[in-house]
């Protein structure tokens, strides 16, 4: 079990091992281009060695990239569905050049249809996305708090489309806040156990790959997507205290996604908590 956080790419993706070590991460995380859109930058030879060389430097071997906000795998719109299958597709090309252990992905709303068929569009646009894929990444689809229409809300929801997709390729990342806003109470150690029992009930073994390690500014079963750093929100320290002693969690690695540089102190939490343990 490794800690670390979602790091800045400014200035080049170069840089985010440099940023990692900096506030004190084990591994981190990052994006390769902007979240909003745009033109990603281009990863050149001399970029690529020079990531290598600094996560070599920093003595940091996993790492992870999330993509942009704006996907919807599940959009009615064929357009719009057709350019977040590229745009994923494309990315994980982009993680695969740079070594990336895995890449999680929000799936996308249901927003106005029925919700049998933008879970069958979700289904359609991964198997678009992972057709003739011969990366290193492994894509991880990451469940939701249920804020709008979004899909993947529940974990019964994201294993059903792991089912029909049938797919080697795709895991599960788990987001503490997100799970405690859509209705996981896992404030207590009997809570985290029992959400252990659950992810070993609906999921196949080893289909869990990471956790995202945020505490809640919104409370319990509000659907609403509100990060807080560990300990300091609504979920509270007992269940990341929990979580690091269940043996369940032992090989999964936790980023926190809260802005620097205060999270350098939510990683040394983290750190501290395990040394405790």
């Amino acid at each position: 079990m490794k800690f670390g956080a979602h790091v800045s790419i400014a200035g080049g993706i170069e840089n985010a091992p440099l940023r990692a070590r900096e506030l004190g991460c084990e591994c981190f995380q990052m994006f390769t281009r902007s979240p909003r859109g745009g033109r990603p930058p281009e990863l050149d030879e001399p970029l690529l060695e020079a990531f290598s060389r600094n996560c070599v430097e920093v003595s940091i071997g996993d790492y992870y990239v999330h993509t942009p906000y704006f996907i919807n795998l599940a959009s009615g719109k064929e357009d719009l569905r057709g350019k977040s299958v590229d745009l994923v597709r494309e990315e994980l090309e982009r993680s695969s050049a740079l070594g990336v252990k895995y890449m999680m992905t929000h799936i996308g709303s249901a927003k106005e249809m029925e919700r049998e068929v933008a879970i069958s569009n979700v289904v359609d646009s991964l198997s678009r996305v992972l057709r003739d894929y011969s990366g290193e990444t492994r894509l991880l689809l990451e469940n939701t708090a249920g804020q709008g229409h979004t899909i993947g809300v529940s974990f019964e929801e994201i294993s059903l489309i792991l089912e029909r997709t049938a797919h080697e390729d795709l895991g599960v990342c788990i987001d503490t806040a997100h799970m405690f806003a859509s209705g996981y109470d896992i404030r207590t150690r009997e809570g985290v156990e029992e959400l252990v029992e659950c992810i070993d009930t609906v999921f196949a073994p080893g289909t869990v790959k990471l956790v995202h390690a945020n505490d809640s500014k919104a409370g319990f079963n509000s659907n609403k997507d509100r990060h807080e750093h560990p300990g300091q929100g609504e979920i509270g320290i007992d269940c990341f205290r929990a979580m690091i002693e269940n043996p369940f969690f032992d090989n999964l690695d936790m980023i926190v996604e809260m802005p620097p540089p205060e999270v350098a102190k939510d990683v040394e939490l983290l750190k501290r908590l395990r040394d405790e343990g």
